[in-house]
């Protein structure tokens, strides 16, 4: 049994995927969905100055319709053999993501031989080339937790010293009260955003399973373990948190 999670999306209980209409419709539900979501993504290209230079390799890890990777890309393009690859493991948001990038400009630049690419694949099975920056914006809470921690090892292995991760993700509170208070924020956050109780609660049922936050402290012990060590917020509101950890 399926039913409407709002902006012309549909998903049954428990059985929430990115691939087919979503993806077609995926820019505008995330937008209404997240806190701060665009916000975020100026954030990471103003730090992405801090690692990104000549001869730069950058990946973001499910990046969906390639809106960030692209924004990445075009504010560090001009600097020389810049390399930046969107990596999702739904065809369908590659084929999106490639579709908005037709325009030479968005692609490459032939003057500083700087390059944009997407490619679909899983990141259990994807070699990761030594890079400078990468990013996963809400992408590990949907990463099964059994082999989550080998994410986290991947992503550091693959890092050049002192380049960068950057992990933004929904998170769960520790603490029982603030983590209701919090949920409630949320679903007052989504009504303000034009969504129904129904649509709220059909979303809610839908990710069952599927999504899986960690806390704050969860994630960051992930992170520790993988072998960062300085790590701090960038940015949070509600239940959603963005990390910055440097080799």
């Amino acid at each position: 049994m399926t039913g409407i999670v709002g902006d012309g999306i549909s998903a049954g209980r428990a059985n929430w995927s990115f691939s087919g209409e979503v993806a077609k419709k995926f820019d505008d539900h995330v937008t209404r969905s997240v806190p701060l979501y665009h916000e975020g993504h100026d954030l990471i290209v103003d730090l992405s100055d801090f690692f990104i230079t000549n001869n730069s390799l950058a990946y973001e890890i499910g990046c969906s319709t390639g809106a960030l990777i692209t924004k990445l890309f075009n504010h560090n393009n001009h600097k020389h053999n810049v390399r930046c690859v969107g990596i999702d493991v739904e065809q369908d948001m590659i084929e999106v993501a490639k579709a908005k990038i037709k325009l030479p400009s968005a692609s490459s630049n032939k003057q500083t031989s700087s390059t944009l690419d997407f490619q679909c694949g899983d990141l259990l099975d994807y070699d990761l080339e030594p890079c400078d920056l990468v990013v996963c914006y809400y992408t590990m809470q949907f990463i099964n937790t059994a082999v989550r921690q080998v994410v986290f090892d991947k992503i550091y292995d693959s890092l050049n010293w002192g380049g960068a991760f950057l992990l933004f993700e929904k998170v769960r509170n520790s603490d029982a009260r603030f983590q209701d208070i919090a949920a409630l924020l949320y679903t007052d956050y989504k009504i303000r955003q034009g969504y129904t109780p129904d649509e709220i609660i059909t979303k809610s049922q839908s990710l069952k399973g599927i999504l899986e936050p960690f806390s704050s402290e969860g994630n960051i012990g992930l992170m520790k373990r993988a072998g960062f060590v300085d790590i701090t917020t960038i940015q949070k509101y509600i239940c959603f948190e963005g990390f910055l950890a440097i080799k």
